[in-house]
């Protein structure tokens, strides 16, 4: 068997943006090339398999998921039909990689979860910047008490996108709003630091408390903050925005210092060393810690997806199903607050 025979098949559904993202890091991968690609339009997805050397390219979604020589699949849907594929995927005995929100309810995320089980393949939600070393690195600074006690995690990720009525960032049958497409990043950090501090791979809060400032047309949540109370006692302050940039950093404080993550999702997308940042009390100045990956933070995610399928094992460690699910239920808790208060009309996007 050739070294490529022996790769993990990926097949792709959808040929948008993060398709694209991703078709990219596994042409670097030693662990995966893509088996096949599926658009609605097969027009589309002929011209991405050209693009990327795809052997295969499918005008469905279905012919895909019916592929023999398919055994993994990549789901960059909207989403709102990633419970759907990831579903069918399953039940054709497909392992699943899929973007996140890995759905968009915790009751449709514990209903994939339990056919994941039920067909022993492996499931994780796209969060690729748990499967990168610099997160690992702070996890490790946490551990070892680098920082003292942690009491605080402070997390955002918020960009100024123009309000288009028909994009899938406005519309809310689409999982528009900052908290369906990018609040479960932060709330996914403050999590696994919670976690960490206790020695576990992650932590769910036991309160949390959330607002929004809703769009007048769309009603799409604009811009959302939330206080989130762990059983440990650390605090949580987390914020996510489609129409409001932000710092879309990391903050973790600690009794004898605090560090800064500046680029804790999108990190070292063009492989240049990523930074870590410790303050201590009565230091003139932070200790710089430099992460310099061999890959870039989409093949990382891939590569430790493929490991997992290799050894046999039924999740991914980096990004376990209850984490998934525990998210989920963050983010649920978040959306419903936010909109059970007086919903705050915008005048101005």
């Amino acid at each position: 068997m050739s070294d490529d025979d022996s790769r993990l098949r990926w097949g792709i559904l959808s040929t948008g943006r993060i398709a694209v993202v991703f078709a990219k890091a596994l042409e670097s991968s030693k662990t995966g090339r893509v088996a096949a690609v599926a658009s609605r339009d097969r027009h589309k997805a002929e011209e991405f398999a050209a693009a990327f050397d795809i052997p295969d390219f499918y005008g469905s979604y279905e012919e895909l998921i019916d592929d023999p020589t398919v055994q993994a699949v990549y789901i960059a849907t909207p989403h709102p039909q990633h419970a759907e594929w990831a579903l069918r995927a399953i039940r054709a005995g497909k392992h699943v990689l899929c973007e996140k929100p890995l759905t968009m309810t915790y009751e449709d995320t514990a209903g994939i979860i339990t056919e994941a089980k039920s067909w022993g393949v492996v499931v994780m939600e796209a969060y690729m910047y748990r499967c990168h070393p610099q997160t690992q690195r702070v996890l490790e600074l946490i551990r070892r008490g680098s920082i003292g006690k942690v009491g605080l995690v402070h997390a955002t990720f918020g960009f100024d996108a123009p309000f288009s009525p028909g994009g899938r960032l406005w519309n809310k049958a689409l999982g528009g709003g900052g908290i369906l497409d990018v609040g479960g990043y932060p709330v996914s950090w403050a999590r696994l630091v919670a976690g960490a501090v206790e020695g576990l791979p992650f932590l769910d809060p036991v309160e949390v408390h959330g607002s929004a400032v809703f769009h007048p047309e769309s009603g799409v949540d604009v811009q959302a903050v939330a206080s989130l109370v762990f059983p440990n006692g650390m605090l949580g302050q987390v914020s996510c925005a489609i129409g409001l940039g932000q710092e879309n950093a990391v903050r973790i404080y600690g009794s004898e210092g605090w560090l800064w993550i500046p680029s804790p999702y999108i990190v070292n997308r063009h492989l240049e060393p990523s930074r870590i940042f410790v303050f201590k009390p009565g230091a003139t100045k932070p200790e710089e810690i430099a992460i310099t990956p061999d890959r870039s933070l989409y093949t990382y995610e891939a590569d430790a997806f493929a490991a997992a399928v290799r050894a046999g094992e039924r999740e991914v460690s980096a990004m376990p199903l209850d984490d998934s699910l525990g998210n989920a239920a963050v983010l649920d808790q978040w959306l419903a607050e936010a909109r059970s208060r007086v919903e705050r009309k915008l005048t101005v996007i």
